[in-house]
């Protein structure tokens, strides 16, 4: 087989993956165009059509999920035994992908960036922050960090810290004509903003107090799906926000922000740094581990 044919089957894998030449560049570190051309090649020589594309869509074939079914598994393979052959490197080397929530990444692995890649100049860490939820298999990643209810069957997972809750903050500006809440039923008479999924699903506040749940659903006029608006929108005096307790903790400490139902707020599930069972460990994803389990 030559190098271009197998070039050109990674590119079409891509596509399969993405259903997008743009994301398969992205992860080629090639052009859309590139990768277009190259899937193109690989039909012509094999003579069949493997994706139907239109100018806003990209779809596979039955030739091409055939080919996706056994290419799969096939480049599954060469990526294990070359993860395999990095056990015979003294220092980690290459290509680490992690995928963790956009809401949690400063404070879960924003610290640790610095330190390892100055510790092992050979290593190249890739993070994608995102609150999507990730099939990090699907997407090539090493690795993810989820809470522990969103662990998918199948994987090897390492409790992390730290542990997380989310706490219920409002400025002072916003108390001066209003009352605190003492509990999750006085929030009906505030200004709440409506937390949301990239999905545009929102989802509630939850709180507990002697092993009592209260599940509250906010109605205001603002719906985010970042913590940080949320954060902007609290210290603007706009409504209270439901965030995690780490992102505003220095805005709390210094008056910013004020805490309310405190004792209502518990700690959310732990959190675990999971990756696929069948996966070889290497030098660069083990110092990645080292580096995380160590916080």
């Amino acid at each position: 087989m030559r190098a271009t044919d197998l070039s050109e089957m990674a590119a079409f894998a891509a596509v399969a993956r993405h259903l997008s030449f743009r994301k398969a560049g992205e992860e080629r570190g090639v052009t859309a165009s590139a990768i277009s051309h190259a899937v193109l090649n690989l039909e012509e020589r094999i003579g069949i059509r493997l994706l139907n594309r239109t100018t806003r869509s990209v779809s596979l074939t039955q030739a091409g999920e055939l080919l996706k079914s056994h290419l799969d598994p096939a480049f599954g393979e060469i990526s294990s035994a070359l993860d395999a052959l990095n056990q015979f490197r003294d220092t980690p080397f290459g290509k680490v992908r992690l995928n963790v929530a956009n809401s949690i990444a400063p404070f879960v692995v924003g610290h640790i960036i610095g330190p390892l890649l100055s510790k092992n100049p050979n290593l190249q860490l890739e993070i994608s922050a995102t609150d999507r939820l990730v099939d990090i298999v699907e997407e090539g990643f090493d690795a993810g960090i989820r809470f522990g209810e969103r662990v998918t069957e199948g994987m090897i997972a390492l409790r992390i810290r730290p542990r997380l809750r989310l706490v219920v903050v409002g400025s002072p500006a916003y108390f001066e004509h209003r009352p605190k809440p003492l509990t999750p039923h006085d929030l009906k008479r505030h200004l709440c903003i409506q937390n949301m999924y990239p999905s545009g699903v929102r989802y509630p506040w939850d709180f507990a107090r002697d092993g009592q749940p209260v599940t509250f659903h906010p109605n205001g006029p603002l719906s985010l799906d970042d913590h940080e608006l949320m954060t902007q929108a609290a210290l603007g005096g706009v409504a209270l926000a439901y965030v995690w307790e780490n992102r505003v903790a220095e805005h709390v400490a210094a008056g910013r922000l004020i805490k309310v139902l405190d004792d209502w707020c518990q700690p959310e599930e732990p959190l675990y740094l999971y990756y696929p069972s069948r996966r070889h460990m290497s030098a660069g994803f083990r110092a990645l581990i080292e580096a995380i389990r160590a916080e």
